[in-house]
C-alpha cells in the first residue's frame, strides 16, 4: 500500500532543499576544500561541507537532523500529539565525529549521542529508533515507515537521516585511489573516485487522506542484502533490490522514465549501476546528485528521494554534474549533463546502495 508524502526537509552543502534544487538545476558543484583535517594524513583534499558544520559543532550531524525535523513537522502540519506519529533515523556514521574529537582531546564523551533520540524529540517526536546502515540507510528507514503504516502501527512518521564527515571515513577513502580525486565525476569515463557531502533529512510520511497537503506517494522500496564484499557492489544484489521493488509496488519496469542514481564516481560502483539499469529495461533517463552535493552516506537516498518529489513536481531534471564523457556499457541510459532535461515522468526509481550489499531502491510516484 502505498503511502503519502507530506513534507520533506533537507540540508546540503548548497543549504534547504530549495537552495539545493536550485544549485542542482544550475549544475553547480559544492566542492570545497577541506578544513579541519590535515589532508595529507587522510589523503584527500577536497569534499562538499556544509559551511561552519563538522569541522566546528561537536554534534553536527544532530543539529542538523533537528532542524530537518523541525522543517518536516511543521510544513506536513501534523500535531504529534493528536496523531501517532513515530519516527525512525538512518545514519551510517552516526555522530562519528564527536568520537574522534573526544578521543583526541583526551574528553568525556556521552555515548547516547550515537543515537539520536534526544535530537528528534527536541524537534517535537519523542522515541526515534537510529538504524545505522551503511549509506542505504535513510531507504532502509523508509522500507520501515511505510510497513509500520501499512500494519497500522503508526498514522505518520518522520522518517529521517543523518551524516556527518569523519576523519576515519576520510582516511578510508583516501586509500582506495592513487590520486584524491578533485571531485566526484559520476558515470564518467574519467572518473576519480568518491568524495564525502554531509547534510541531514526528513520525511513525513503518512496513511491516505491523514495530511492536508501531498506532494508524492511512496510506492514501494525494494531491499536486498548480498553480502558480496566488504565493499564492492554485486549486479546481482543491485538488481534483486531493483526486482523486489518493482514487485512490491505491482508495478513494471517500463513504467518508471526516471531514475535518480546512486552515482558514486567510482571504479566499481558506476559500470556496475549502469549495467543493472540497461538490463532492467524500464527507466531511461537517469541523473545523479554526488557530483553536486558529495556523498551524504547514510543521507544519500533521502537526497534523493527530496529531488525525484521535486523532478516530477516541477517536470524538470537537473544535470549530473561533473560528467564530460559517459562511461563505455552507459549507451542505453539517457544520461542528463550540461542542462536540465524536461521530464512528463509520474514514476522514478532512487537508488542508494552501500557496503556490505544493503541495497534499496525505491518507487515514488507523482502525487494524483
Amino acid at each position: 500500500m502505498p503511502v503519502e508524502i507530506a513534507a520533506s526537509a533537507v540540508r546540503t552543502c548548497f543549504g534547504d532543499g530549495d537552495a539545493t534544487f536550485a544549485a542542482l538545476l544550475g549544475g553547480r558543484c559544492g566542492v570545497a576544500p577541506l578544513s579541519g583535517y590535515d589532508p595529507a594524513a587522510v589523503h584527500v583534499r577536497h569534499g562538499y561541507p556544509i559551511p561552519d558544520g563538522s569541522g566546528g559543532e561537536l554534534w553536527p550531524a544532530a543539529g542538523w537532523l533537528r532542524d530537518c525535523v523541525r522543517r518536516a513537522l511543521a510544513d506536513a502540519a501534523l500535531d504529534p500529539a493528536r496523531h501517532r506519529v513515530a519516527a525512525l533515523v538512518g545514519t551510517g556514521l552516526r555522530e562519528l565525529r564527536a568520537v574522534e574529537r573526544a578521543v583526541a582531546d583526551r574528553a568525556p564523551f556521552r555515548a547516547g549521542g550515537l543515537h539520536f533520540r534526544s535530537a528528534v524529540a527536541d524537534a517535537g517526536v519523542p522515541g526515534a529508533v537510529t538504524v545505522a546502515n551503511a549509506c542505504s540507510a535513510g531507504g532502509h528507514v523508509l522500507a520501515l515507515a511505510q510497513d509500520m503504516i501499512e500494519l497500522g502501527e503508526a498514522d505518520a512518521v518522520v522518517v529521517a537521516a543523518t551524516d556527518a564527515m569523519t576523519e576515519s571515513m576520510l582516511a578510508m577513502i583516501g586509500r582506495v585511489a592513487d590520486e584524491p580525486a578533485d571531485r566526484v565525476r559520476p558515470f564518467d569515463r574519467d572518473r576519480a573516485g568518491v568524495l564525502l557531502g554531509e547534510g541531514a533529512a526528513a520525511l513525513v510520511v503518512t496513511r491516505a487522506g491523514l495530511a492536508p497537503r501531498v506532494l508524492a506517494r511512496v510506492v514501494a522500496t525494494g531491499l536486498s542484502c548480498d553480502a558480496y564484499h566488504e565493499t564492492a557492489p554485486s549486479a546481482e544484489g543491485v538488481r534483486r533490490a531493483m526486482d523486489d521493488a518493482y514487485a512490491r509496488g505491482a508495478r513494471e519496469p517500463a513504467d518508471a522514465s526516471l531514475v535518480v542514481a546512486h552515482g558514486t564516481g567510482t571504479a566499481l560502483n558506476d559500470p556496475t549501476e549502469a549495467a543493472a539499469l540497461v538490463a532492467l529495461g524500464g527507466p531511461t533517463t537517469v541523473t545523479g546528485l554526488k557530483g553536486a552535493i558529495g556523498h551524504t552516506s547514510g543521507t544519500a537516498a533521502l537526497h534523493g528521494l527530496d529531488v525525484a518529489v521535486r523532478c516530477l513536481r516541477a517536470g524538470v531534471v537537473p544535470p549530473i554534474a561533473g560528467l564530460r564523457t559517459p562511461l563505455p556499457g552507459a549507451e542505453g541510459l539517457d544520461l542528463v549533463r550540461d542542462r536540465p532535461a524536461r521530464t512528463r515522468a509520474t514514476l522514478a526509481q532512487v537508488n542508494a546502495f552501500g557496503f556490505g550489499g544493503v541495497n534499496a531502491v525505491t518507487l515514488v510516484e507523482a502525487a494524483r
